[in-house]
């Protein structure tokens, strides 16, 4: 009879143990769709304010530019 008690505990036990891992990955299932639909929504706020990510408009830099130089063209440095 205690045998019996035994393996039953141990089976009720891996299967409440299933179950909170099964909910476990529902719920960050869940937060994850609920990340992207949110990064979708401030993706579109932003687009309708005008804002593009990856636009054309060069970074301002500290650094000086060489007088003459061809902004589309890179300086080369001397070989030696």
């Amino acid at each position: 009879m205690p045998e019996d008690a035994k393996t039953d505990d141990v089976e009720k036990f891996l299967s409440e143990e299933k179950s909170l891992e099964s909910r476990k990955q529902a719920l960050i299932d869940d937060l994850l769709r609920r990340r992207e639909e949110a990064i979708k929504a401030f993706d579109e706020k932003l687009e309708k304010l005008g804002y593009r990510g990856n636009s054309a408009k060069s970074k301002r830099s500290h650094h000086k530019k060489a007088a003459g130089a061809d902004p589309a063209k890179p300086a080369s440095k001397p070989k030696s």
